[in-house]
């Protein structure tokens, strides 16, 4: 079963997946395609308040904030990893429970970084917003860091996060039964 939708001017057709017996999500994957990840990013940046720097969570988010930060400039931009690294030093994290996951993560973010965002209007940038807990994961590392949100945007509002005034979307996705019909 597939969900056929039109993002950023431009078809695709997304694999419904199984989250629960009564609860499919239209998964949307940019990873491998650069045509989608530019048009998203140009997409975004034409509605995006002002703002010092962005920041995405690993994993997913990556290409759509590298390619916005390439249109705006070259701008650097920060990672919130889901686990530490060797070359990260003074690192503030907090947790996540996503429903692209099946467990609780924690999100890392490199002193470094966090530097750089203390008084800095921050822009939080997603593929995809749904529950808003990853959202709300990055809103505690940037307020860690001493920054201030920006706003809030992403590729795609799915379920409730399609009534949240407070994301800028490009498009909505729908939440699915388990025949593929929308809920």
């Amino acid at each position: 079963m597939y969900y056929e939708m039109t993002i950023a001017g431009l078809k695709r057709a997304l694999p419904l997946c199984k989250v629960t017996d009564d609860l499919y999500i239209g998964a949307f994957v940019i990873f491998g395609d650069p045509e989608l990840t530019t048009a998203c990013a140009k997409a975004l940046l034409e509605k995006a308040p002002e703002f010092d720097y962005m920041i995405t969570a690993e994993a997913k988010g990556i290409p759509l904030i590298h390619e916005m930060a390439r249109l705006n400039g070259n701008q650097k931009y920060m990672l919130a990893r889901k686990g530490p690294k060797l070359y990260m030093r003074d690192i503030i994290s907090c947790t996540v429970k996503s429903i692209t996951t099946s467990k609780e993560q924690t999100l890392y973010l490199d002193g470094k970084d966090a530097e750089l965002m203390r008084g800095k209007k921050i822009l939080i940038i997603d593929d995809v917003i749904s529950t808003g807990e990853s959202v709300n994961s990055l809103i505690q590392l940037i307020l860690q860091a001493g920054g201030t949100v920006a706003g809030k945007m992403c590729i795609l509002a799915e379920g409730d996060a399609i009534n949240r005034g407070d994301i800028t979307y490009l498009e909505e996705l729908p939440l699915f039964n388990s025949d593929g019909t929308i809920k």
